[in-house]
This record gives structure tokens, C-alpha cells and sequence, in this order.
């Protein structure tokens, strides 16, 4: 389930581990309101923090370790396993049968729908959405909702602690002396901000993209897309509805057949 922690992505972990807990000691050795907290006794906000800091750690590991999804072997007999029968295979066009009969020009294995051959990865992950270089890791449909739960308290880290530095700053007569006082705290403020900014876009994006039950790369590469090309530019044969979409990517656990519920909804069109 989890791949080798001293993988080809040891050094960007490494980094983000140690970025993380360096900015939280800064927080905490400077006159913030994190440290008067601790320093009269009051102990809950100071303990919670560092429990969220703690918690987005192990959230960002599990992502980053997590078996997104890899295809090792051929499962042709998956659909029939989860309800396809021979029969309804039978009724299926010729043309469409062949969107799922595809194999991968890479690792010559047979490819599920709405999934890809991750160059970086060097497999095939099911309900690809994209590689992403900060876990270093594919998100696929085995840690996509971590990472979207990881993006949502790695959020709330950040904006916390953002307010936190805003605490800090102490003030000084002239504008040199207030920087020199406070350089280190406003690199900080604006290095937590900029990544408070592109944590927000990227759980947005992948919020409304779960809501609409697409993927970063369907989204993104729909003209070149086998099963999608031939759609319209509002028309998604997966969207199930903006409920049942949020519901089935949070608390639906398990491999999806996306092969029926394609298939379904064109006979439901028809």
C-alpha cells in the first residue's frame, strides 16, 4: 500500500518536513501570540496547533507513500466480478467495447477506464488525475481524497499560522529599524502566504473538479481523450449529480467499475 519512504522523492519529504517545523519554531521563539499563550499557561491553543501541524505531516506522508492506484497486472475479469455480465457485454457496440480494451503502449497492460501511464511513476494508475511534484507521487482514485483532506488542513495550517505571524510583529520607529527587527518573521509571513494562496486554488480546483466528478487530466486533455472526445464540451458521461459526485468520492470506498457507469448513462441518454 505504502511505497519506500527513501524513494526517488526522500529529498523534496526531507524538505517539506523540515520547512514545515522550522516555520513553526519561528512562530513559537518569537513575541507572537502563540508564544504569550505559552508562556502565561494557556496551553490549548499552542497544544492544538502543533497537533494540526502534526496531523498535516502524517497526512502529507500518507499521500506522498500511498499506492495511488498502480495497475501491476491485467484484471480483465474485474467487470465481472462487480456485476457485468456476459450478456451485458454483448449488448455493448463494438466501437465503444473497444475504449476499454485499450492496452498501455508502455507497460502492455490492460488500461480501466479514466486511467493513464504516469511517465514519472512508470505505471499505468487508475482514475488518474495528475502527478504531482510536491508529494511526489500520482493522485489517483486510491489517495485522491487524502489529498484533498491534506490540502484542507495543510489550509488551515497555514491560515492559522499566517494569523500568527501577524501577531508578531513588534513595532519600531522608522520603517529600517522595523525591518531589521522584523525581517525574519515577515519572510515568514510572506512565504506562508504565497503557499496559503496556492493551497487555496489547488483545493478549489480539485473541489469543483470532485463536484463535477472529472479529473485534472480529463479536464484539462478532454480533445484527446478517447472516451470523451467524442462528447460535448458540457457533456460528462461520469457526473452523477453535484451530490452523489461529493458523496461517492468521500465516502464510497473501493474500485469503481467506470466502465457501467459510462455505459449507463449513454443507454440512459438514449
Amino acid at each position: 500500500m505504502f511505497k519506500n519512504v527513501f524513494g526517488s522523492g526522500f529529498l523534496v519529504r526531507t524538505a517539506h518536513v523540515i520547512l514545515t517545523w522550522v516555520i513553526t519554531l519561528i512562530l513559537f521563539l518569537h513575541d507572537t501570540e502563540l508564544r504569550k499563550q505559552e508562556e502565561t499557561g494557556q496551553l490549548v491553543q499552542p497544544v492544538l496547533f502543533v497537533l494540526l501541524v502534526l496531523v498535516s505531516v502524517l497526512l502529507y506522508f500518507a499521500v506522498s507513500l500511498m499506492d495511488p492506484g498502480f495497475i501491476l497486472s491485467d484484471d480483465s475479469d474485474l467487470q465481472f466480478t462487480l456485476g457485468v455480465t456476459e450478456e451485458q457485454q454483448d449488448m455493448i457496440p463494438p466501437s465503444t467495447k473497444s475504449l476499454r480494451q485499450r492496452r498501455c503502449g508502455h507497460c502492455l497492460l490492460q488500461q480501466p477506464m479514466r486511467s493513464k501511464h504516469c511517465q514519472t511513476c512508470q505505471h499505468c494508475v487508475r482514475r488518474y488525475d495528475h502527478h504531482c511534484p510536491w508529494i511526489e507521487n500520482c493522485v489517483g482514485e486510491r489517495n485522491h481524497r487524502w489529498f484533498v483532506m491534506y490540502l484542507a488542513i495543510q489550509l488551515v495550517v497555514l491560515l492559522w499560522g499566517l494569523h500568527i505571524a501577524w501577531t508578531g510583529f513588534s513595532y519600531a520607529p522608522t520603517w529600517q529599524l522595523w525591518l531589521r527587527t522584523n525581517s525574519v518573521l515577515l519572510a515568514v509571513a510572506v512565504l506562508v502566504a504565497l503557499l496559503s494562496l496556492i493551497v487555496l486554488l489547488l483545493l478549489g480546483s480539485h473541489l469543483y473538479l470532485v463536484s463535477l466528478n472529472t479529473t485534472t487530466w480529463e479536464f484539462m486533455s478532454r480533445h484527446r481523450i478517447s472516451y470523451l472526445k467524442h462528447c460535448g464540451a458540457d457533456e460528462n458521461p461520469f457526473d452523477r449529480g453535484t451530490f452523489h459526485n461529493l458523496w461517492g468520492f468521500f465516502c464510497v470506498w473501493g474500485t469503481v467499475v467506470w466502465e457501467q457507469v459510462y455505459f449507463r448513462q449513454g443507454s440512459d441518454q438514449v
